[in-house]
C-alpha cells in the first residue's frame, strides 16, 4: 500500500494535511527529523502512517497518559495493535504488553520518558524490533524550552541500542534556539527541521486590560455561550472561579493536578462530552486532549512564556472554525509575572541552603546517601526550616538539573492487597457495615487474581467509585487486615527525594552556568516576551507570535484586537473623508443620488450608499424631491 492508501484505509482521509506527507517521506528515507507543527496540525499521522510501511514496532515516547490512552484506543478501533505502558498499571499488564511487543504482536508501543531510565525495561527493549522512535512534546528535552524535563535526556541514551532507526521529534512550540537544542540532545545524524506555519487563520488573539477580571470573564462567556477553557495559575483560583461562574448561570467545573485520577478523568469526560461546557483549569489540563470545537480559551492569568501561551491558546478552534484566544490583564498581572523570576530562580546561596536542610532533614551524613530514597513531607520540611514553598521547590528542581538528587512521586506510591482467606469464607461472613460490604464486592469484581497474589489498588479511586471518601475506605481496609481477611500494604502519594550522589559539603556544591545563569536568562526572556505581547507587541498579535518562533511573515491577521482597532481607525478616517466629499458636491448644487454615487470609484459605491443613509438619519443632508439630495445647511434664496 502507498502512504495515501494507508491514510484512506485506516483514517478515511483522501489527502494529507500540509507538511504531513513531507515528514513521512523523510522518515521513510531513514532521516532523523524534527517537525514543528501547531496544536491540531495532525502530528500523530506523521509517525503512524510510515510505521505501517516499516517492519517492526514504532516506539512512541510521550509524557501524556491521556494522549497514550486516546491514541491506543483510536488505533485499536482502526484494527491496529497498540499498547501503552504508564504509571499505575498492574504489573501483570505491563509484563503482558512487553511480551507481546517482543513477540512482534504490537505495532505501536507508547511509553513515558521515565520508563526508559529502567535498566530492566531497556533490556526488554533490546529484544524488540524497533523500526521508528517518535518523541512527542520534544521541546521538553531542551533546557531553553518552557517545559524542560530531565527525564527526556534518557531518550538519547536508548538510541545506541537501535543505531539505524530514525527518530521523529514532534512539537507545537520551538524557537530556533530550542529546535537546535532538540536536535543536539537527541543526537541527530544531520540537522533536519520541517516546519509548518504557526499562523492560525481562524483564531482571533485578544488582550483585554480590565480592573475587574471576574466581571470581564463573565461578560465574555455569557456572550459566547460555547465550549471554553479558562486557564488560571493557582488551584484555589480554579475552584473559586468555577463556583463564581456557576452562581452566575454558566455551567463550569474546575481541574488541577491535586485532584485524584478518577476525579480528573470524570471532569475531563464531562467537558469533552459537553455536559460541562466550561472548564477552569491550571496548566495541568489540555495536553493530549483532542477536542476540536473549543470556541474560546481565556487566560485569566498570564503564563510564563510565549511558548506556553501559544500551546494553550492553540487548543481553541482546532475544527478550523472561528475561535478566540483571550488574555485578561491588569497592572497586578504584569507585576506578578516579574516576581516569578526571583521565585523560580532563587539565589544560589538559597539553593545550597535548601540542599543542606534536606540533608539535615533526612539525617544523611556527608559522604553517604547515594542511591537512597527518602519520603519527603514537603509541608513539614518547609515549616521546620522556615522556608518559602515556591522558592524551595524551584531550588530542588535546580538541584535535580545539577544531578545531585531527584524528586519523584512514583516510588512505592501504590497500595497493595491480597486475600488471606479463600472465597468460601464469605459464604458465612457478615460485614460490619454497608461500606465494608461494598469494598469487598468492589475488590472481588475489579481485582482479578487477588485471591492468589498481591494487586495494586487506589483507595481514592475506590472511594470515588463507591461514593465515599478516601479515609473511610482506608479505615475499612485496615479493619479487614486486622481481622486477617486481607494482607494490606498501604502506599502513599507523598514525594520522595533520591540522592544521585553522596551528600557533599556545601563547598563542593557547584551550580553550573548552564543549570542556573543561562536558564534564568532564558526564563527572563520568556517573561519579558509575554509582557511585550500583553502590553505592546508593536504589531498584529498573530504576527508577533509567528515571528517569535522564527517564521518571517508580514501579513496581518485582521482578526486580533490590534488589527481590528487599526481597521476601526482607518474606517473612521475613510468615513469622514466620504462625508466631506459628499458635502463638497452638495455645497455647489442639488444632486441625484446616482450622480453622487458615480462621482466615486466602482469599489466605493456600497460605502457611499451606506454613508448617505447615515447622513440622512443624522440630518446632515436632506431630500428636496424624489432621489434628489441637498445639504441640510445649503442656503436657498
Amino acid at each position: 500500500m502507498t502512504c495515501k492508501e494507508i491514510l484512506k484505509y485506516y483514517w478515511g482521509y483522501d489527502e494529507f494535511r500540509p507538511l504531513q506527507e513531507e515528514v513521512i517521506n523523510e522518515i521513510l528515507a531513514g532521516k532523523d527529523t524534527l517537525t514543528l507543527m501547531p496544536t491540531g496540525g495532525g502530528k500523530s499521522i506523521t509517525y503512524q502512517v510510515p510505521a505501517l510501511l516499516m517492519d517492526g514496532i514504532c516506539l512512541v515516547i510521550t509524557p501524556l497518559i491521556a494522549l497514550m490512552k486516546d491514541q491506543v484506543e483510536d488505533l485499536k478501533r482502526s484494527g491496529l495493535p497498540a499498547v501503552a505502558i504508564f504509571t499505575g498499571m498492574k504489573t501483570e499488564d505491563i509484563t503482558s504488553h512487553i511480551n507481546r511487543a517482543i513477540a512482534g504482536k504490537v505495532k505501536f508501543l507508547y511509553v513515558s520518558p521515565e520508563r526508559l531510565s529502567s535498566e530492566s525495561f531497556r533490556m526488554k527493549l533490546k529484544q524488540m524490533k524497533i523500526c521508528l522512535m517518535a518523541v512527542d512534546e520534544a521541546h521538553c528535552i531542551s533546557q531553553w524550552g518552557y517545559d524542560f524535563r530531565p527525564s527526556y535526556l534518557q531518550i538519547a541514551e536508548v538510541r545506541p541500542l537501535f543505531p539505524n532507526v530514525p527518530i521523529l521529534a514532534l512539537t507545537a512550540t520551538a524557537t530556533p534556539k530550542v529546535a537546535e537544542d532538540i536536535q543536539d540532545k537527541l543526537h541527530f545524524s544531520t540537522p533536519n527541521v520541517l516546519s509548518k506555519s504557526f499562523r492560525r487563520e481562524n483564531l482571533a488573539y485578544v488582550v483585554r486590560t480590565t480592573a475587574d477580571k471576574q466581571g470581564e470573564l463573565l461578560h465574555i462567556l455569557s456572550k459566547l455561550n460555547e465550549c471554553a477553557i479558562v486557564y488560571v495559575r493557582k488551584r484555589d483560583t480554579a475552584k473559586q472561579l468555577a463556583d463564581f461562574l456557576n452562581k452566575n448561570n454558566i455551567k463550569a467545573d474546575y481541574y488541577h493536578a491535586g485532584l485524584s485520577s478518577i476525579q480528573r478523568e470524570n471532569k475531563q469526560n464531562d467537558w469533552k462530552n459537553d455536559i460541562t461546557p466550561v472548564i477552569v483549569a491550571t496548566n495541568a489540563f489540555g495536553m493530549g486532549i483532542n477536542k476540536a470545537d473549543v470556541r474560546i480559551v481565556v487566560h485569566y492569568d498570564a503564563p510564563e512564556s510565549v511558548e506556553a501561551y501559544f500551546q494553550e491558546a492553540g487548543r481553541a478552534g482546532r475544527d478550523e472554525k472561528k475561535a478566540f484566544a483571550v488574555l485578561l490583564s491588569n497592572n497586578a498581572s504584569v507585576a506578578t509575572l516579574k516576581t516569578r523570576i526571583t521565585k523560580s530562580f532563587p539565589d544560589k546561596s538559597y539553593i545550597k541552603h535548601v540542599y543542606q536542610c534536606l540533608g539535615n532533614f533526612f539525617q544523611v551524613a556527608e559522604g553517604a546517601g547515594q542511591g537512597y530514597s527518602f519520603e519527603f513531607d514537603a509541608d513539614t520540611f518547609i515549616r521546620n526550616f522556615k522556608l518559602e514553598q515556591m522558592k524551595t521547590f524551584s531550588a530542588i528542581r535546580i538541584l535535580e538539573i545539577c544531578a545531585y538528587l531527584e524528586c519523584s512521586d512514583e516510588i512505592n506510591a501504590h497500595s497493595q492487597l491480597s486475600f488471606i482467606v479463600d472465597r468460601t469464607y464469605f459464604d458465612t461472613f457478615i460485614p460490619i457495615n454497608i461500606l465494608m460490604d461494598k469494598v469487598l464486592e468492589f475488590i472481588m469484581r475489579n481485582c482479578p487474581g487477588v485471591f492468589t497474589q498481591s494487586v495494586y489498588v487506589s483507595e481514592q479511586y475506590m472511594a470515588d467509585k463507591l461514593d465515599s471518601n478516601r479515609n473511610e475506605v482506608y479505615q475499612i481496609l485496615l479493619d479487614l487486615a486486622k481481622r486477617k481477611i486481607i494482607r494490606y500494604i498501604p502506599g502513599n502519594d507523598r514525594l520522595y527525594i533520591m540522592y544521585k550522589q553522596p551528600r557533599l559539603p556545601l563547598s563542593h556544591i557547584s551550580i553550573s552556568k548552564e543549570s542556573y545563569a543561562d536558564r534564568k536568562k532564558a526564563f527572563e526572556n520568556g517573561i519579558n516576551s509575554i509582557i511585550r505581547y500583553v502590553e505592546d507587541p508593536g504589531k498584529c498579535r498573530q504576527l508577533y507570535l509567528v515571528n517569535y518562533f522564527g517564521q518571517h511573515e508580514s501579513k496581518s491577521c485582521q482578526l486580533c484586537d490590534i488589527c481590528l482597532e487599526a481597521k476601526k481607525k482607518h474606517g473612521h478616517k475613510y468615513e469622514q473623508s466620504l462625508r466631506t466629499s459628499i458635502l463638497t458636491l452638495l455645497a455647489a448644487r442639488e444632486m441625484h443620488i446616482k450622480e453622487i454615487i458615480y462621482n466615486f470609484g466602482d469599489d466605493e459605491h456600497q460605502a457611499v450608499v451606506d454613508c448617505l443613509r447615515e447622513m440622512l438619519d443624522e440630518g446632515e443632508i436632506r431630500y428636496v424631491r424624489a432621489s434628489v439630495l441637498s445639504s441640510a445647511h445649503r442656503f436657498y434664496p
